[in-house]
């Protein structure tokens, strides 16, 4: 096996059992496209993961802080020294998103919430809605696709953010303090409607971008309508409605 299939497969195999919803997207992707995915996939698992990885502020910037040090390396053409660097060096010329997604990821290191929902909203345009944008990119999308792409990404964001959030709570880090039914309410509808304003953005092969997102729909209507948006499991979907949805999703579109 080669380098750069070793480091594909260690790649898939990353997004496997840290993102397994995001795996099971890019499993419905034509086949042909997914060695452009999984490398981006990876390390925005790894970026996510690194504010996490110490309890000490410093410490997880610092974590972050070799990522973007390896990305910056990357858009310069030296290769990650990690097992997924041969995977990434192909997907090289979107290192730049990946290095804004890091770069939003600092707020993650520190346990102060966001001052206000405009914020978290810049926060998930520059996380999820930059990440979308990169695997947009990466399968040919046109440029002219990019804000409708990211506004989908930060409502896909979102609902994941809702999902994480009693976690968050229970970490004693919500995205937001005091946050009421209502507000909830309002960030889900506005959430929607980012999904709505880039839904039929692509066109061809960088539709399989948006793939991941394919329960975000569902789980904000869901925090729109449940009477405790926050407690456990209230934004779960059936496994039947997964399945589903993503079937759905991979041969008729968001």
């Amino acid at each position: 096996m080669s380098d750069l299939a070793a480091s594909l497969q260690a790649a898939a195999e990353a997004v496997r059992r840290g993102d397994p919803d995001r795996f099971a997207a890019t499993m419905a992707a034509p086949a042909e496209l997914r060695e452009r995915l999984w490398p981006l996939y990876a390390a925005n698992l790894e970026i996510a993961r690194a504010p996490w990885a110490s309890a000490e502020p410093m410490v997880a910037e610092m974590r972050l802080q070799w990522w973007i040090d390896a990305l910056e390396g990357l858009s310069e053409g030296r290769e990650p020294p990690h097992e997924i660097g041969p995977a990434l060096a192909p997907v090289a010329p979107h290192a730049s998103h990946l290095i804004a997604v890091a770069e939003a990821r600092r707020a993650d290191c520190w346990p102060e919430p966001f001052a206000d929902t405009s914020a978290l909203w810049a926060y998930l345009d520059q996380t999820a809605g930059a990440l979308y944008w990169a695997a947009a990119e990466a399968l040919g999308a046109a440029p002219d696709a990019e804000p409708a792409v990211r506004s989908f990404g930060a409502g896909a964001g979102l609902a994941a953010l809702l999902k994480a959030w009693p976690e968050l709570i229970a970490r004693n880090r919500p995205p937001l303090a005091g946050l009421s039914s209502d507000r909830v309410r309002a960030l889900a509808e506005e959430g929607q409607a980012r999904l709505k304003a880039g839904r039929r953005a692509l066109k061809g092969d960088a539709r399989a971008a948006l793939l991941p997102g394919w329960q975000a729909r569902a789980q904000l209507e869901r925090a729109c309508t449940a009477p405790d948006p926050f407690a456990s499991g209230a934004l779960e979907l059936s496994e039947f409605s997964r399945r589903i949805g993503l079937l759905r999703a991979a041969f008729f579109g968001l």
